[in-house]
């Protein structure tokens, strides 16, 4: 039960650390398009993020996959600012955003990638004869709270800011989608792989 409760804290706090911003950038950038009539598809958005980060993660911890740590921190910021430019995007054309899939489309890949860049950390945690599939799987329970955390989070701050403070929905889309943005383009110049 102890090591149950370390892998699963590890998780939690992995994608909820303030250092580490990207889980968090992450889905409110996905999720910010949403309101509480679509929180199913919202958290939906988790469990396909979180297979295709287990995916690769557990490839990566498994030694199948290896690849360069400065490209894959790069290539999360450049996941995050794809959704926010679509958001912006989709608002500008008055396009309908939150009924179609593609962000669940997005989660799954952006997952995959997500999940290449957290192997390491992961592989300093188990000695070399540990088992890797339990621990695993209790990382990726730990992911999965937190980002109902954030998803849930984001559908509140959205919903007071709507409903209560009256700002148009495009208008929230539109200012969620800028101050990420302004956060990450110094992630993006920090982490230039080139």
């Amino acid at each position: 039960m102890e090591t149950f409760i370390f892998y699963v804290n590890q998780g939690f706090f992995h994608v909820l650390d303030i250092k580490a911003l990207d889980h968090v950038l992450f889905f409110i950038a996905l999720t910010v398009v949403y309101s509480f009539r679509n929180w199913k598809k919202a958290l939906l958005l988790i469990t396909f993020f979180t297979v295709g980060h287990s995916l690769t993660f557990g490839l990566s911890a498994y030694d199948y996959l290896n690849v360069n740590v400065d490209l894959v921190e790069f290539l999360i910021q450049i996941n995050i600012l794809i959704p926010l430019i679509l958001n912006i995007n989709n608002v500008v054309k008055k396009k309908e955003i939150q009924h179609n899939n593609v962000n669940i489309y997005f989660a799954f890949f952006f997952g995959l990638i997500h999940g290449l860049g957290f192997s390491n950390y992961f592989k300093i945690l188990l000695d070399d004869g540990d088992d890797k599939l339990i621990p695993l799987l209790e990382f990726a329970l730990g992911i999965e709270f937190a980002q109902i955390v954030i998803v849930l989070l984001v559908l509140v701050f959205g919903h007071v800011f709507q409903y209560v403070f009256k700002l148009k929905k495009k208008l929230w889309i539109v200012l969620i989608s800028i101050v990420v943005i302004l956060r990450i383009i110094p992630m993006l110049i920090e982490r230039f792989p080139f």
